[in-house]
Order: C-alpha cells, then structure tokens, then sequence
C-alpha cells in the first residue's frame, strides 16, 4: 500500500486529503484515508481588500504547519500543495507562499484556473463519458467557476471566470460579467445535442447527498430548483440547525445554487452529473503516476 498527500488551498476552506493507493491486477485503487478541512475563507480578504489580511495569514501558516506534521505522521510518499482563485488574486500571494515555506517548509504552487481544471481532469472521469452524449463540466469555488465542454470524448472548450460563491456573498461580480459567462455557455454549448452537465466542489456534492438521490443517479434540475428555493426561504440560522449544515457550508450553498442554476439554465441542461471528486482527488492521481513513472 502507497499513501499520498494533496492539500487544495482555496478561497473557502483549505483540506488535506490523505489517500491510500493499493495496487492490484487491475489497476490501482484509491481509497480516501483521512479528510481535514479548516474552513479559513481567504477569499472574504482578498475579495474585498485585495491581499490576504494578518489574522488569515498566520491561521494558514499554522494550518500548513498543521498539515506538514500530519503527512510526517502518515508517511506519504510524496505530497503536492496547490492554492487556488484566493492566493492567485492576493497581491500579497507569492509573500504568503515565500513565509509558508520558510515558516512551515511546505511549498505551495499558485495554479491558474487552467491548471486547476487539467488537474481535476486527470481523474480520468472522461474515460467512463458517453461517446453518443456532450458534457459541459462545472467547477464552483468560492472564487471561480471553471467550465470545460467535452464533446465526442474529449474537452473542445474551456475557460475560467472570476465567479464564486464568496465573491457573489460580498457583491464583487457585476452583471457584465456573470452576462459574460453565459455568454459563452451558451456559445460553446449551442448545437450540441444530448448535453449533461458534471458538477464538481464541496457545494454541489453537498446538495447531491440533500437530494438522497439513490445509485448515483444525476440530479435533475428541478430537483437542484427544490433544494435551492428551500434553502434560500431558510435563515442562516435554520440552515445549520436544521440541516445540520456547518456555518462555512451554510451561506455559500445558496449563491453555489444560483451559479449552478444560471448555467445549467443557459445550456438548457435538465440534468447533472456529480461523481464526488475534486482537485485533491487529481493531485493524488498525479502524484501516483509520477510515482509509477519514476520507478518504471
């Protein structure tokens, strides 16, 4: 058994994800061992003030520190540290990257929404699509959406907006911009026929568990429609008492609905597709191809 670390450092929390790769006749089989997630919210800093603030730096420094000691105590293989829309948007990014190094001897790679989207990819997802259907892939963060449209098996477009869940909490997107999304959703979706959607991010997996959708069936629209209008009509309050939501899961889950709604609107998609893996689930597969590929 192999054991590798991926930790994403995002706009709304920042996870280390522990996984324990087992090599069979098969092929390899990825099992998640162990999921910490410390909900920081750098994008409420970044999103408004332009740089990450004194009081989020040191709790990511800590929490990197955190995370070091707990890859030395798993006995990783190797690790890979990526941060994404917050830290590349910071103007004091590349300084917090510089401290963590030194303070915490972890290194951190600043990735692009590209990047963030090749990745995810590397799941291989598109291996088990439909060769006779099209997909539009839908990534929300708390501070971007990234959107890929795969058509005949393979990806045709892609593009990455500045569109997130906290960005859309603290009004920093103007309708310009979200009319510029649509825009090419409905450019590079138009003519496709038999067209789903794949959602991606801890929001959508979240709604998918709500819905109680039984053998990974997608989720229709309408069923996304339900859970949007329900916890739109909920106070913050109700959310987490009643839900049994977490406070960093209980505000954003809304705009989350919004931004998926809208796309899937424009598209005029009826259902989507949520296969429960993300950047973390990417880094780790990359990490054991390079592991393969070095002993080979």
């Amino acid at each position: 058994m192999l054991k590798f670390g991926a930790i994403d450092i995002g706009s709304n929390a920042v996870r280390l994800l522990i996984t324990n790769v087992f090599e069979s006749e098969n092929g390899p089989v990825f099992k998640k061992s162990s999921l910490v997630r410390v909900p920081i919210r750098l994008g409420e800093d970044v999103f408004t003030a332009g740089a990450i603030g004194t009081t989020k730096s040191v709790k990511l420094v800590e929490t990197m520190h955190a995370f070091r000691l707990l890859l030395g105590v798993h006995d990783v293989v190797s690790f890979r540290a990526c941060a994404t829309s917050a830290m590349r948007n910071a103007t004091n990014g590349e300084e917090l990257v510089e401290r963590i190094s030194e303070e915490a001897g972890l290194d951190i790679e600043i990735i692009q929404g590209k990047k963030e989207a090749d990745i995810i990819f590397s799941n291989h997802f598109e291996e088990k699509l439909l060769h006779d259907r099209s997909y539009l892939y839908i990534d929300v963060g708390g501070g971007s959406t990234e959107l890929t449209v795969f058509s005949e098996n393979k990806a045709v477009a892609s593009r990455s907006f500045r569109i997130g869940t906290l960005r859309l909490l603290n009004n920093k997107v103007e309708p310009e911009y979200w009319e510029k999304l649509l825009h090419w959703v409905e450019k590079n979706t138009e003519g496709l026929d038999n067209l789903d959607a794949i959602g991606s991010g801890g929001n959508i997996n979240k709604l998918y568990k709500m819905a109680e959708i039984p053998g990974r069936l997608p989720m229709q629209s309408i069923q996304l429609k339900a859970l949007h209008v329900m916890l739109r009509d909920m106070t913050f309050e109700d959310r987490i008492a009643k839900l049994g939501l977490n406070p960093d899961r209980a505000d954003v889950i809304v705009p989350a609905c919004e931004i998926f709604r809208a796309i899937l609107k424009r598209a005029k998609i009826s259902q989507i597709i949520v296969p429960e893996f993300g950047l973390s689930d990417g880094i780790t597969r990359l990490l054991y191809e390079n592991y393969k590929s070095v002993r080979a």
